[in-house]
């Protein structure tokens, strides 16, 4: 079962259109972090990756330790690869995002309907009819024998 960060869209949109952040490590942010960054439109971590990683490989190249730089590098991608989706979080909540809530399902599409369900119930219940019993529709009452341990209706 994964975990799903549910966020919520700011005031005035729609409900449909929350966001579902798995709460897992991102192999696309470990492999090309720069980039995942940018797709999720995280501009300012994904300039300082960039710059980090570029710094990190011509600091190596020049002090002639290259195996240190890119091993620095790849502890970068991993911070991505671990931090990534909390990074993403943080950068919705900074746009105005709230977050929902937490749902544990099997896929996206179960944590979906699990969403829609839970915020189905949030809406206003209408109460029940009231039922008035109609008493020209009631049996007669009945006169004769009765079963059981009761008198007879009519005699004491």
């Amino acid at each position: 079962m994964a975990i799903y960060v549910v966020m919520a869209p700011p005031a005035g949109n729609k409900a449909e259109d929350a966001i579902f952040v798995r709460d897992s490590f991102t192999w696309l942010g470990f492999l090309v972090a720069p980039l995942w960054l940018a797709w999720h439109r995280m501009w300012i971590e994904a300039a300082l990756t960039f710059i980090v990683m570029a710094i990190l490989s011509v600091a190596g190249e020049r002090l002639g330790l290259e195996g240190a730089g890119s091993l620095l590098s790849l502890l970068v991608s991993l911070y991505v690869g671990f931090e990534g989706q909390g990074l993403r979080i943080a950068s919705l909540r900074r746009r105005g995002w709230r977050e929902w809530g937490v749902i544990e399902a099997g896929n996206l599409a179960d944590a979906e309907t699990r969403h829609v369900l839970e915020t189905g119930e949030e809406s206003e219940e209408q109460p029940l009819p009231r039922i008035v019993p109609d008493a020209s529709q009631a049996r007669p009452p009945q006169t004769g024998m009765a079963l059981g341990l009761t008198h007879t209706p009519g005699r004491p």
